[in-house]
């Protein structure tokens, strides 16, 4: 009966006391090892049974209270932590949604950056080179952050954003500083929070360097190889893999063969070598992510 009480979630808290005339030390220890809270052996004394109860009682009903009110603390936190998720997620989009009133660029392209920049993480979360850093929470972490990678582009006047043909090499140089821009904006809300967050920590190597380049051709610093922080380096491949299969007002859209052709002939001098190889093997599911998530018409 002990075994069958303890078995059962509903009842495997109630305290089992055995009463018996077995007074074997074997006994008790069975008895105690099934999971009895006391084992008396008789003859009994009623005065004695009464207390031992007792006292069993008042613990059962401070456990009970203890449980109830760790319960409650789980609870509480959950849902706080629901709501710091929440404050994450609206702070995001808020900050996307202002970037896209000045951009051509659609909510589309935000969510399909996402969604890419996750699907290569997870490829390469077991890869020597990256499994100290890509956990679950880093993956999560680059998830939230991608929307954030062009937030500078607010700070681009329209006739150099929205510009049809091709750029001066004076409008050029006013365009790359939307990566200064975004990571500004960003501290600026650290700032304004008082405290860094995790999830900024990320936006701002994404903003600041996703335009940098293996080889050490890009930009904003020229930083090469390692030295660029592997969050920019995945939004890296996926950006340009959006930018290729995306119209533009200054281009057509690229088939996905070409547009992985182009990804592939940046091994080792745009994309980190490694992770244009880990694209190769997905490719396929950039390809569906991208049909699934198309431009409007």
């Amino acid at each position: 009966m002990c075994r069958r009480l303890k078995a059962e979630p509903a009842t495997r808290d109630i305290p089992v006391i055995f009463l018996t005339a077995r007074s074997e030390p074997d006994d008790e220890r069975a008895g105690l090892a099934l999971g009895a809270v006391d084992y008396i052996s008789k003859p009994i004394s009623p005065p004695i049974l009464l207390a031992r109860v007792n006292t069993h009682l008042a613990l059962k009903a401070t456990s009970d209270f203890l449980r109830d009110k760790s319960a409650y603390l789980e609870r509480e936190v959950a849902m706080r932590t629901l709501e710091v998720q929440a404050i994450q997620d609206v702070t995001i989009m808020a900050m996307t949604s202002l970037a896209e009133t000045r951009d051509n660029e659609t909510g589309n392209h935000i969510r399909r950056t996402q969604l890419y920049v996750k699907t290569l993480a997870e490829r390469l979360r077991h890869h020597p080179r990256f499994e100290h850093l890509l956990n679950d929470r880093m993956i999560e972490l680059l998830y939230k952050s991608a929307p954030l990678h062009d937030i500078g582009k607010i700070g681009i006047p329209d006739s150099i954003l929205l510009k049809p043909g091709k750029l001066t090499v004076e409008e050029f140089e006013i365009m790359k500083t939307h990566t200064t821009l975004g990571r500004s904006a960003i501290e600026d809300a650290e700032r304004r929070l008082g405290m860094r967050v995790a999830f900024l920590s990320v936006s701002k190597e994404i903003a600041y360097s996703h335009q940098e380049k293996w080889d050490g051709s890009g930009y904003p610093e020229g930083l090469a190889g390692d030295a660029i922080p592997v969050s920019a380096r995945l939004m890296a491949v996926a950006d340009v893999y959006d930018a290729l299969i995306s119209k533009r007002v200054y281009k057509p859209a690229f088939s996905h063969d070409q547009a992985c052709g182009t990804i592939v002939r940046g091994k080792g001098n745009h994309f980190d070598p490694d992770m244009v190889d880990a694209f190769v093997d997905i490719a396929e599911d950039f390809r569906c992510i991208a049909q699934k998530y198309p431009d409007p018409a």
